[in-house]
């Protein structure tokens, strides 16, 4: 099959077309044309090999953890999903390729009003999202103050919180402020000055504090959090052990939450907006553009 490969760790000129084995589905696993496949800043982490404590990675590897795409075979002892299923999900060998391998359990239905983009970008944002909002325990009622609310994950985040009830103040560039508003949040700009102008939104100030962007405003949420690392938590900042805040990584997955955002994307209640696509050979520009943040929403490949 065709794929995307690195045999080195390194920046995005390591990456290359090449033509590798097919892969086979074991039990409880099956295999997907892959329609769609999602660009996630854990891809070039992984590919610098920055992220070998957390994710060893055999080299030469297939880059990617998300896709939408068709079954085409199913493994042994998979009852629930059937060859010609349109599905979402984790990729367990590599989604910049023509096919990938998931575990059955983790993939979910694609409703039909999704596009296969629109599909491939929801799985890591809203399940990452959905996971740090139970981990803050944020409720109706609470103010949010959520950093980085115009990437994919921030989106989500955004959506999720608003409608549990809880008012969201999220940091931008002033150029995603009319976004944020749309998808339910009280844009503010980040930088010097963030603590005034996030106290003048919150006078009695923030419950909680979502770091989806990684860009040292960790000193600056736990003086708006009175002091305390309570209820702040990071899923970008290296600093967090530095600081005392918990940093959020990886953390459980399922298919049957996923089905539920996917049919909530369909129903127009939860979005994760695709800032660009590219083809599969250009892999390269797709982790470029990734790499360099300000992306609103995701970048996708089409194989």
């Amino acid at each position: 099959m065709e794929a995307i490969v690195f045999e080195e760790f390194g920046g995005p000129e390591v990456l290359h077309p090449a033509r590798v084995e097919d892969p086979h589905p074991g039990p409880g696993q099956v295999r997907v044309k892959v329609r769609a496949a999602a660009v996630n800043p854990m891809d070039y982490k992984i590919r610098r090999g920055w992220m070998e404590d957390v994710f060893p990675t055999s080299l030469p590897a297939i880059p990617g953890v998300e896709f939408a795409g068709v079954v085409d075979v199913t493994g042994e002892g998979v009852t629930d999903v059937a060859v010609g299923d349109e599905v979402l999900g984790w990729s367990a060998t590599g989604s910049y390729a023509e096919y990938a391998l998931a575990d059955a359990a983790l993939v979910a239905p694609k409703p039909p009003e999704l596009s296969w983009p629109d599909a491939a970008a929801l799985t890591i944002a809203t399940n990452t999202a959905q996971r740090v909002l139970d981990e803050l325990g944020v409720e109706a009622g609470e103010t949010l103050l959520l950093h980085g609310a115009a990437g994919a994950v921030g989106s989500a985040a955004v959506q999720l919180a608003a409608a549990r009830g809880a008012t969201v103040i999220g940091t931008a560039s002033p150029g995603n402020h009319d976004y944020l508003r749309v998808l339910g949040a009280t844009p503010v700009e980040y930088g010097d000055g963030l603590i005034g102008r996030v106290r003048a939104l919150a006078p009695q100030g923030v419950d909680a504090v979502f770091d989806a962007a990684g860009r040292g405003a960790l000193p600056d949420s736990i003086e708006l959090r009175g002091g305390t690392t309570d209820r702040i938590v990071t899923i970008a900042d290296p600093d967090a052990g530095k600081h005392g805040v918990a940093f959020s990584g990886g953390g459980s997955r399922s298919g049957k939450q996923l089905a539920e955002h996917a049919r909530r994307a369909a129903d127009g209640e939860l979005r994760v907006p695709v800032a660009k696509t590219f083809p599969l050979d250009e892999a390269v520009r797709a982790q470029e553009l990734s790499e360099a943040g300000h992306v609103r929403g995701k970048v996708v490949l089409l194989p």
